[in-house]
C-alpha cells in the first residue's frame, strides 16, 4: 500500500471502522501489513494520527483534524474516477453501501441478483446501527427506514411497508392474560428498546386514528434485537420488534403476537444518495435494478 490515496484510503477506513483488523478485512489487505503502512504515514508526518491500546483504537486530535480535512477531499477524488469509469459500458469496481441490519437484510436478495448480472462488479454492504453520513464515510448509497432519510438526499422507495410487532412467550401469556389494548400492558414487563443514538424509544400504537405512546419500564434495555428476541422466547417479558425479526417464531407458534390490530403498517425502507452529476456504470445499473423491484412490488400490492 504505497499509493498516497490509499494510505488516506486506509485512514478513512480504521476511523470509520474503529479497528485495524475490521479496516483491513475492509480493504482487502492484511493487519499487518495496513499497521505498517498507517506507521509510515504517520512517520512521514510526524504526528500520530491513532491512539492505540491492546483493546482499542481511537483518533488522536491531529488524527481527528486531518480525517475532518481529507474526508472530502478523497470523496472528490473518488467522485472524479467514477466520473471516468462511467465512460465503460460494462459496470465493473465496488458499490459501498450502509444499511441497518433489517434493511441489509430487505436488499440483500437484489445485492446477490445485481453480482450475477455484473460479473465485474464487488458490493461491500455494511449493516450497523447508527446513522452515518453517507459521504463523509465513503459510501455509495445508504438504505434506512423512510422516515430516516436525511433531506438532503435523493431517495428510492425498496421493499413493502414495515410493521411493528409486540410479542410474548405462549408461557407469559398463560400466566398474565393476553392484553386487549396497549394500556393492559404491564409496563414494567416490557424490555426497554435504545436506539443508536442513545435516547430509548417509545413504544408507538395506532388504531382508527387514536395514536398512543408508551414508555416501558422493564429491568431489561437492550440494543440488539436478536438478544430481545431470545429473551422474549425465554418468557423473560414482552418485545417490541420489527415484525420481519419475529415472523418465523409467530408463524411457528414460539411466540405470540400481542394487540396486532393496533400496529398498523408504517413507511418501508427507502435506498438513498447523493446527487451525482457523473455516476458510474455500476451506480446506474444497480439503481435501475432497484427500479424495477420497485416498480414491480408496486404492481403486486
Amino acid at each position: 500500500m504505497d499509493n498516497g490515496l490509499m494510505r488516506l484510503e486506509a485512514v478513512l477506513a480504521i476511523a470509520r471502522r474503529g479497528s485495524f483488523r475490521a479496516a483491513a478485512l475492509d480493504l482487502g489487505m492484511s493487519t499487518t501489513a495496513l499497521s505498517h503502512s498507517i506507521a509510515r504515514l504517520e512517520a512521514s508526518l510526524g504526528v500520530r494520527l491513532f491512539n492505540r491500546t491492546t483493546r482499542s483504537v481511537s483518533l488522536s486530535d491531529a488524527g481527528r483534524a486531518f480525517v475532518d480535512r481529507i474526508a472530502p477531499a478523497v470523496a472528490e477524488i473518488r467522485g472524479a474516477m467514477e466520473a471516468v469509469q462511467s465512460q465503460r459500458q460494462t459496470p465493473s469496481g465496488v458499490l459501498r453501501i450502509n444499511a441497518s441490519v433489517q434493511a441489509g437484510r430487505e436488499i440483500a436478495p437484489l445485492v446477490l441478483s445485481f453480482l450475477r448480472r455484473y460479473p465485474d462488479m464487488a458490493v461491500d454492504l455494511v449493516t450497523e446501527g447508527r446513522l452515518v453520513d453517507i459521504v463523509a464515510e465513503g459510501f455509495d448509497l445508504g438504505l434506512r427506514p423512510a422516515d430516516l432519510v436525511p433531506r438532503d438526499m435523493i431517495a428510492l422507495p425498496l421493499g413493502r411497508p414495515q410493521r411493528y410487532a409486540v410479542v410474548a412467550s405462549p408461557d407469559w401469556v398463560a400466566a398474565h392474560g393476553m392484553p386487549l389494548s396497549p394500556a393492559d400492558l404491564p409496563l414494567m414487563d416490557c424490555f426497554r428498546v435504545r436506539l443508536p443514538n442513545g435516547a430509548l424509544f417509545r413504544w408507538a400504537f395506532e388504531r382508527a386514528g387514536e395514536v398512543i405512546q408508551l414508555e416501558a419500564q422493564g429491568r431489561l434495555t437492550l440494543d440488539e434485537a436478536a438478544i430481545a428476541r431470545t429473551a422474549v422466547l425465554d418468557g423473560a417479558g414482552i418485545g417490541f420488534f420489527i415484525e420481519q425479526d419475529v415472523a418465523e417464531d409467530i408463524a411457528a407458534g414460539r411466540l405470540t403476537r400481542l394487540l396486532a390490530d393496533w400496529t398498523p403498517p408504517r413507511p418501508g425502507f427507502s435506498l438513498y444518495y447523493p446527487g451525482r452529476r457523473n455516476p458510474s456504470a455500476g451506480f446506474a445499473a444497480f439503481l435501475a435494478m432497484v427500479r424495477d423491484a420497485a416498480a414491480r412490488d408496486a404492481t403486486i400490492g
